[in-house]
């Protein structure tokens, strides 16, 4: 055994990185390796709009509650707590077959396995009728997720040696880009074109039974797919080589964890934090419960899929458009300026969705036409609004990230984040069940508040009514938290993008030795 070298965390910055941003992008003879990355990340979102609309198709179903929907909320969490594994990812490989591809290949051989198993038993998992099996396809889709997030940790470390140095910009552009459109295409495909409906509307000359293909058929072929695809990543691409010792690895690993602890000691920071689980209280409901809401009301999911795929080509527009107010030394105040207009707006779908029963059907006369324009111009503000918080927060923690440890740094701040969205998305999902109160229409008394209580009131021929509905509840509840949550953390928040970038400065100073 030998004990390697001592090694600090010197706060210094390669002069090679400085000139490389000097260099002029040119993607002659990089074209390949971008559309490889486009690929990549187009891989990597398929499956994550495949997971999306498995919602909006249990949804769909009666038997299907909130509380459903909650528990499979919880498979979207992995994206959300990929920095407790990052570093592992970064740092342990097979020298031989490549940093990068060590897990890049197996993670999509993985997830094309997962998604041809899916398709042998969808019928059971979702079946036409009956109760869906929904605790699996959390199990399925969290294992999905989580080799999604791992594969995304890999291509972002690949995209800064697959393409040069002065190319490494074009990096975001893939992502966003194939991001969106694997998510759009994963769940576009598989909700219109396995709905009858649709395909009967706007594909068929003739209406017939049934999609123009299966789910089961979408799931088989996207997963052979992927696993044609990566067997020819895997032939014909090779990974530059980058090679590390093993000692200066276990290294990196150790003081990546460490590094965490000494930004999360910093007294902003975890101010900061608290800031940002909380964020999105405010809008938790409008968010994550009112597109459900408005498939109960009436609102087909192949009209909401549509919709959701003009937000896509929204989405992929706005941050070159919301760029040029968030550039500047005080992003947080644009941030703080959309908070009042998105939780005014919780208002407006609140009345959208009350009134939208009655608004696709106007006295026995189809109105659609005139309320999905509406409903597509509330949406589109909702997206332009989330979307000009996103842009802004993340250009305040590019301000205040150290640069010494720039990756680490906005890594775990995007975490916190995501955390505040995922956690807030899973309990007001839940909470929708727990505030809705409901009686038989032929005896008060029963509440439908267990299975067996509803059985009993069908038994006599009576239907469970609402009395209280408990997304309006929550509606009100997360706006006057929203409130109360802009009103103590909006000074706050003032005077943390005025500090000096010194103060958010990791001051460590710590010494690493391992032992190989």
């Amino acid at each position: 055994m030998k004990t390697s070298p001592k090694h600090k965390v010197e706060p210094e910055i390669s002069e090679e990185i400085e000139d490389a941003t000097m260099t002029k992008t040119n993607l002659k003879g990089d074209w390949i390796n971008f559309f490889l990355l486009l690929l990549l990340y187009t891989m990597q979102g398929l499956p994550l709009g495949i997971a999306s609309s498995i919602s909006l198709l249990l949804q769909s179903k009666k038997n299907v509650t909130y509380k459903d929907q909650a528990l499979y909320s919880i498979s979207k969490w992995p994206f959300s707590l990929k920095l407790l594994w990052a570093p592992l990812v970064d740092a342990l490989y097979v020298q031989k077959f490549g940093r990068r591809k060590s897990w890049l290949i197996p993670v999509q051989y993985l997830i094309g396995a997962i998604l041809i198993y899916t398709a042998s038993d969808i019928e059971n998992l979702l079946p036409e009728t009956g109760k869906p099996d929904v605790t699996m396809l959390v199990y399925i889709f969290f294992m999905i997720n989580f080799l999604a997030a791992t594969q995304d940790i890999a291509v972002d470390g690949w995209a800064l040696t697959m393409l040069k140095k002065n190319n490494v910009g074009y990096a975001s552009t893939c992502n966003a880009s194939g991001q969106t459109l694997g998510s759009m295409v994963g769940s576009m495909v598989l909700v219109l074109f396995t709905s009858e409906e649709f395909c009967n509307k706007y594909l068929r000359s003739a209406p017939d039974v049934g999609g123009i293909v299966s789910v089961k058929s979408l799931l088989y072929t996207w997963g052979i797919i992927f696993i044609l695809l990566t067997t020819l990543i895997g032939v014909f691409k090779k990974e530059k080589d980058n090679t590390f010792e093993d000692d200066q690895e276990k290294i990196k690993v150790a003081q990546n964890y460490l590094l965490l602890w000494d930004i999360l000691k910093l007294p902003s920071i975890r101010i900061l934090a608290i800031i940002l689980i909380t964020s999105k209280i405010g809008y938790a409901a409008t968010g994550n419960v009112s597109i459900l809401k408005l498939i109960d009301a009436g609102v087909s999911k192949e009209d909401i899929s549509i919709i959701d795929s003009v937000m896509s080509g929204v989405n992929f527009i706005l941050p070159f458009i919301i760029g040029k107010y968030t550039s500047g030394p005080k992003p947080m105040s644009v941030y703080l300026k959309v908070i009042p207009i998105r939780l005014l707006l919780n208002i407006g779908f609140v009345v959208q969705i009350y009134y939208t029963p009655k608004l696709i059907t106007l006295d026995g006369v189809n109105t659609s036409i005139y309320y999905y324009p509406l409903l597509v111009c509330l949406l589109s503000i909702e997206q332009i609004l989330s979307h000009t918080m996103f842009v802004a927060v993340i250009a305040f923690f590019a301000r205040i990230s150290d640069p010494r440890f720039g990756c680490t740094y906005m890594t775990l701040l995007n975490t916190l984040a995501n955390l505040g969205f995922m956690w807030t998305s899973t309990v007001a999902l839940g909470m929708i069940d727990v505030l809705t109160f409901e009686e038989c229409s032929l005896d008060s008394k029963n509440n439908c508040a267990t299975r067996e209580l509803q059985d009993m009131c069908k038994a006599d021929k009576g239907e469970c009514i609402i009395t209280v509905n408990g997304y309006y509840i929550e509606m009100l509840l997360c706006t006057i938290i929203g409130i109360i949550w802009y009103i103590a953390v909006r000074n706050t928040l003032k005077i943390f993008q005025t500090k000096d970038p010194s103060h958010w400065l990791v001051k460590v100073k710590r010494t690493v030795t391992g032992n190989v």
